[in-house]
């Protein structure tokens, strides 16, 4: 298979867990499609767009030039790269920060100390941007840029601090390194080229992610209320513009249905308790829209 010039043309992470949160979310939003073992390409089934497997850290590039159209990637690639894209939107997944680490028990106490010492990093320019407004001389750090783990270079000797993606931290701890500071929080993004071959098949797909990434975000709650407490069970769960009420068998009772944020769900429903609601669930969301928007 190859790529067609008239199909939009969609890059995503070849491999890794970048690669297993695109392809989940492609496929949750209706992008059906299959990968034949180390292909570099797939057909989207029912839309006119292709899948391109590339590099995440490519991505940025790739789509800036215009060899594709959308791309899955880290705003933290999109920050180093310094690229004319256009985010289009947050995925709500791969979140992470960048962070400054230093040894645990080092005298290295600010950002200033830097001066004169070795940092080594996968990300260059946003270390050295970050370096230019803390240290007052950015010149005086010696960058030591490394593709793939730069966790284990004091230990080797050929850094005293390193900049790098954190997430739980645990990696930290096991090399005995603490954060001096945080350069920037990022999550996995949707971009898009300036030179997009196909907008309006573009911003169907964008409409359906949208869908995917909001539905996550919230819960369905079902529950029995007495009538009289209907009102106040209203103000506890509005829903999205107002809550489905149905009339139960019994005439002092009505079933209530709401969207709620998947967050609250746990306090919403001990509140709904409290009044007196009973047979209270909760049902996952896989899609949604929420607003008139066009879109497919």
């Amino acid at each position: 298979m190859s790529l067609s010039d008239n199909m939009l043309r969609i890059g995503v992470p070849s491999k890794g867990r970048l690669s297993e949160l695109a392809t989940e979310l492609l496929l949750q939003a209706g992008l059906s499609f299959r990968r034949q073992e180390r292909a570099l390409f797939a057909r989207v089934s029912g839309l006119s767009a292709d899948i391109t497997f590339l590099r995440t850290d490519d991505i940025p590039t790739l789509c800036a030039e215009g060899a594709i159209d959308l791309g899955i990637t880290g705003s933290d690639l999109v920050e180093e790269a310094q690229v004319d894209i256009d985010v289009r939107m947050k995925l709500g997944v791969g979140r992470c920060k960048l962070a400054v680490c230093v040894p645990l028990h080092g005298n290295i106490q600010s950002a200033a100390d830097l001066a004169g010492r070795r940092v080594a990093t996968s990300f260059p320019r946003t270390t050295q941007r970050y370096l230019e407004k803390h240290t007052g001389d950015s010149k005086s750090v010696h960058l030591v840029e490394l593709n793939g783990s730069v966790e284990i270079m004091i230990s080797l000797g050929v850094a005293d601090a390193i900049v790098d993606l954190v997430e739980t931290g645990s990696t930290l701890a096991a090399n005995q390194l603490r954060i001096l500071d945080i350069i920037g929080e990022y999550e996995t993004v949707l971009i898009q080229s300036p030179k997009c071959r196909d907008q309006a098949t573009a911003d169907r797909i964008v409409r359906r992610l949208e869908g995917v990434v909001i539905a996550r975000d919230y819960s369905l709650l079902e529950y029995n209320i007495p009538r009289s407490k209907l009102a106040v069970a209203e103000s506890i769960t509005p829903g999205f513009t107002s809550p489905t009420v149905n009339s139960l068998e019994d005439p002092n009772w009505c079933a209530v249905r709401a969207m709620v944020k998947r967050k609250e769900v746990i306090t919403i429903m001990e509140r709904l308790e409290q009044i007196g609601a009973i047979a209270i669930l909760e049902f996952s969301i896989n899609n949604c829209r929420l607003d008139q928007s066009p879109g497919g």
